[in-house]
């Protein structure tokens, strides 16, 4: 059993006191059968005068924060404690009828599936599909799935260089191909609009990872929220994969929240009354440490580094 421990601080600092509008936090990880909500607290400074919990029409737990009082600096910390269940290499228990590519959806699946098949950004020369038709066999027998998506998953991480920014949003994922660079959600929406260019059902998840050595590790995406996806298999359902580091699985991730598409994920977005100038500026940090059942005091190191963007999102 591995258990991680996460500090999430988000800070916001102001020239002078200002009003605060409400804030949208999507902290809290989601409880599944391979990972386990043990702790969540979560502070925010100024003492908010109201804090309401809902669940998304994904099923995700979002927090709304309203205000009462002016200040000069916004606090937003989390922290939360889960046991995780590694899965190194997924089980692939395919149904039968889709262990080989092509395969259908059937009529229940496909129904409710719908537009997470449907791709969502604009591809007028289909260089997209192109580029994953690549990792089809042309031959009578099909393409084993599995392999299929995993070949996949791995081509991004060893064809495109990733690379940290801190703009908004997320890149189109035409604009990823061209450009062979990204960040972890661009990886992750260009691996999603490519699988669904041939049929598969896909969705964006958004989460932490840990780097188990943060000084030299070749994992990327750590220090602030990172971003994956899942495509959903019949008879194994919902699959893993991280193209910023080739994760095929749940190693290292943390799920907090899965959408149909970036823009939903937002981790912490609001509004202040004020000047434009008056914003000074923006910090993050997030630590990542692990705690295992025979010696729960040990920690290893985390990933702590500052992001200066307005709305947090993957890196």
């Amino acid at each position: 059993m591995t258990v991680f421990a996460v500090k999430h601080r988000t800070v916001f600092d102001y020239a002078r006191p200002v009003g605060f509008g409400e804030h949208r936090i999507l902290f809290r990880p989601r409880d599944s059968y391979d990972q386990r909500l043990l702790e969540s607290t979560l502070t925010v400074e100024p003492t908010p005068r109201e804090v309401r919990w809902f669940h998304d029409v994904f099923g995700n737990c979002v927090a709304v924060v309203s205000f009462g009082k002016r200040a000069r600096q916004l606090v937003f910390e989390s922290r939360i404690r889960i046991d995780h269940s590694p899965q190194s290499t997924p089980d692939f228990r395919i149904h039968k009828r889709a262990e080989t590519y092509p395969f259908a959806y059937d009529g229940d699946d496909a129904a409710d599936l719908g537009r997470l098949v449907e791709r969502h950004y604009p591809d007028p020369q289909n260089e997209i599909g192109k580029w994953a038709r690549r990792f089809v066999s042309a031959g009578p027998a099909g393409t084993d799935t599995g392999k299929l998506l995993m070949t996949l998953c791995f081509a991004i991480k060893e064809s495109f260089n990733y690379s940290r920014r801190h703009e908004e949003g997320t890149q189109e994922p035409l604009v990823t191909l061209q450009s062979a660079r990204g960040t972890c959600r661009d990886f992750a929406l260009f691996m999603m609009e490519a699988v669904r260019s041939l049929g598969f059902a896909a969705r964006f998840v958004t989460g932490y990872i840990y780097v188990p050595d943060r000084d030299g590790s070749e994992v990327l995406g750590g220090g602030s929220t990172h971003a994956w996806c899942q495509v959903y298999l019949p008879g194994a359902g919902w699959i893993e994969f991280d193209p910023t580091n080739g994760i095929v699985g749940n190693r290292d991730l943390i799920r907090v929240a899965v959408v149909r598409d970036p823009r939903q994920a937002v981790p912490l977005s609001g509004t202040y009354a004020g000047k434009a100038g008056d914003a000074k500026g923006m910090t993050v940090q997030v630590n990542v440490t692990t705690e295992t059942s025979s010696q729960p005091g040990d920690t290893a190191p985390g990933a702590d580094t500052p992001t200066p963007h307005r709305r947090t999102a993957g890196a």
